[in-house]
């Protein structure tokens, strides 16, 4: 039987990298994706399920979860990568920018944990093997963000969902965090701005995407790892 994993905003960067990862590996994907970026048709070409989902709306979010179960009746796991990186000075409305942070990184996630728990438990049911849903949030949880507040304190109530998540669903659905600082540049971010960046923290290197593939596989692999936030920042929290 079909057991895809679910990757939400996987167009580009981080989600697109998993994506590619696991398609090499000859796993089954259904990806989200907001804008259609070329690497989307890449992906569909190589078998991945590509799905629209803006989740810019309550209505949105639940018009995807129907097309998901249409697509598939179980999930070997969920990773909730869909995110915003906004902030304060770029919005003049402040409680939108706080509504948009919290439904994309804490809604969402919540929402379509809920609604396809069944298709995880059907995983479990058939294979015998504890299913997963994987968050990743921020190494701002840790600290907070004075430029990105509300897209800080979105990330912070999905690494509380994590926690809840985990104690609910045991022993048959893993739930687990991934708490990155920098993983990977922009193509337009300035030579100071990578200089200075890449002084916060201890390695003070731009890892790249393997990081995160590395701890994915280490989460999806373990049959005892639930309820934590695992770290990828470098040793920035020493500095």
């Amino acid at each position: 039987m079909s057991s895809p994993i679910l990757i939400t905003g996987a167009g580009q960067r981080i989600g697109l990298a998993l994506a590619e990862h696991l398609l090499a590996q000859g796993q089954e994907i259904i990806v989200t994706y907001r804008t259609r970026h070329a690497a989307i048709d890449v992906l569909a070409g190589k078998g991945a399920i590509c799905i629209h989902a803006d989740f810019n709306s309550d209505q949105a979010i639940g018009h995807f979860i129907e097309e998901l179960k249409a697509h598939t009746n179980q999930l070997k796991a969920i990773i909730h990568n869909a995110s915003s990186w906004d902030c304060e000075a770029n919005n003049h409305d402040y409680a939108d920018l706080f509504d948009n942070m919290m439904r994309i990184h804490a809604k969402a996630p919540y929402l379509i944990n809920l609604a396809a728990s069944d298709l995880l438990l059907h995983y479990q049911q058939n294979s015998g093997q504890a299913a997963d849903i994987i968050h990743l949030t921020d190494y701002v949880v840790e600290k907070g963000s004075p430029k990105h507040l509300a897209y800080a304190a979105s990330k912070a109530a999905l690494d509380n969902l994590t926690k809840s998540f985990a104690a609910k669903f045991a022993p048959a659905i893993k739930v687990n965090a991934i708490a990155p600082s920098l993983i990977i540049f922009n193509e337009h971010d300035s030579d100071e701005y990578k200089a200075k960046t890449l002084k916060k923290s201890l390695m003070g290197i731009e890892p790249g995407c393997a990081e995160i593939i590395n701890s994915v596989e280490l989460i999806l692999s373990s049959q005892y790892i639930t309820g934590r936030s695992m770290p990828v920042d470098g040793g920035r929290h020493l500095k």
